[in-house]
């Protein structure tokens, strides 16, 4: 949304749900450079980047129309967390919607959005799926499509991948009929690997780490783009891309320029849409100023990672596939002066610690993340008062703006 690293926007933790803060005002997000080169600018999910008040919500932040929730996370029926409701109509609660699960209804509405849009305007739609984020819930038809899965947490979770399967081919479809497809591009990722528990049952599988860790599992994801203004296409591109760099690229496709020095994001398109080599060499993955966390960077085929980067990383095969690849590797990393130097074009697994082999390469990348460092921002934290302020059974029951 910005093409800054996190970082650098006081955000290297989660935004809890009462932090009285959002990403700064100052910046102009992604959907508003949109709206200055003309798009009509929609956005389907979850938002999860403030809303303490109206000027950090979607649509006071480039966004003409919004429907979806504020938090990171919630019931995917009921709409809810923690028992109130978080379901967003524009700046509206909707409190209609109770039992449609969140696929569907975030599906129909970006349909909507598509049938509905004035076609004489471009238009920039975003869709953030709740799925496949904990609670793991989907319907029984999805849920029967694996009858071989005795794992149900694992089950479920396959049938939510499934389900945003069907809910993306609706959006392409609504997209052909309304005479969009061809001018269309479509970018579609996902934002960290899984998380790997007993609670969601996802696996990272072959790589090292999990959600919330800086190990390749938890940071290397998939994605794709499709679309007729492609000159080439069915290859796997393999340069280096930061989700930063999406800011400026889909700027760039727009029409637009970054004149903003500072952003970290790289405008990709040329090198992936002609599979060229990547023009960013080098990127961080987080930098601290606690003890117990961890950070790390990466430049060319070399990764450092620094401090305690979570009690457990593991490679966990997933759950059909046990007793078939052995044991899963884990080990705990705690201590906050742990150091790990990886060469991921040969060990993307991350199974080989060349710290102690290669000290120099450890000073040269530790110096090159000290230089990061000089920006950094720091985190955002609670605040007891307002904590108490925007507690929902102060706007009837809904997590809702106005207490910050």
């Amino acid at each position: 949304m910005s093409g800054y690293y996190p970082y650098r926007l006081h955000f290297e933790t989660q935004l809890g749900i009462y932090f009285p803060h959002g990403l700064q005002l100052n910046l102009t997000l992604l959907p508003g450079r949109m709206k200055e080169l003309g798009y009509s600018t929609y956005m389907v999910g979850k938002w999860n980047l403030g809303f303490c008040k109206e000027a950090y919500t979607p649509n006071r932040r480039g966004f003409d129309k919004f429907y979806g929730f504020y938090l990171a996370t919630g019931d995917h029926y009921e709409h809810s967390h923690a028992g109130y409701l978080d379901l967003h109509d524009n700046m509206d609660p909707d409190r209609t919607k109770s039992g449609i699960y969140s696929t569907y209804l975030y599906t129909d509405k970006a349909v909507e959005f598509i049938e509905d849009h004035d076609k004489t305007n471009p238009m920039f739609l975003y869709v953030a799926y709740q799925s496949v984020h904990t609670p793991v819930q989907v319907p029984q038809k999805y849920f029967d499509m694996y009858p071989s899965m005795k794992n149900e947490t694992r089950r479920t979770l396959l049938g939510m991948v499934s389900a945003i399967d069907d809910g993306v081919a609706k959006i392409v479809e609504a997209l052909k009929q309304n005479g969009m497809w061809k001018n269309t591009l479509i970018v579609f990722s996902s934002d960290n690997g899984g998380a790997q528990s007993a609670i969601s049952q996802s696996s990272n599988w072959p790589l090292l780490g999990s959600k919330l860790q800086l190990f390749e599992g938890g940071t290397r994801v998939v994605g794709f783009v499709h679309g007729d203004m492609l000159p080439n296409s069915g290859y796997r591109y393999n340069g280096m891309i930061h989700f930063v760099d999406w800011y400026p690229t889909l700027v760039g496709l727009a029409g637009g320029e970054i004149t903003d020095p500072e952003v970290d994001g790289i405008d990709v398109w040329r090198a992936l849409s002609t599979n060229a080599p990547s023009p960013r060499k080098e990127f961080v993955y987080n930098v601290i100023d606690q003890p117990f966390l961890c950070e790390a960077i990466r430049v060319d085929d070399y990764k450092l990672i620094k401090g305690a980067c979570g009690e457990y990383a593991c490679r966990v095969p997933p759950i059909e596939m046990d007793g078939k690849l052995g044991d899963p590797y884990c080990f705990v990393s705690w201590r906050p002066d742990s150091i790990y130097l990886y060469n991921l074009k040969d060990d993307p697994t991350e199974h080989h610690n060349l710290a102690e082999k290669m000290p120099k390469k450890v000073q040269k990348l530790t110096e090159r993340l000290e230089e990061y460092k000089r920006k950094f921002v720091p985190s955002f934290s609670t605040d007891d008062t307002r904590v108490k302020q925007g507690r929902p059974n102060n706007f009837g029951g809904v997590y809702s703006p106005g207490w910050c």
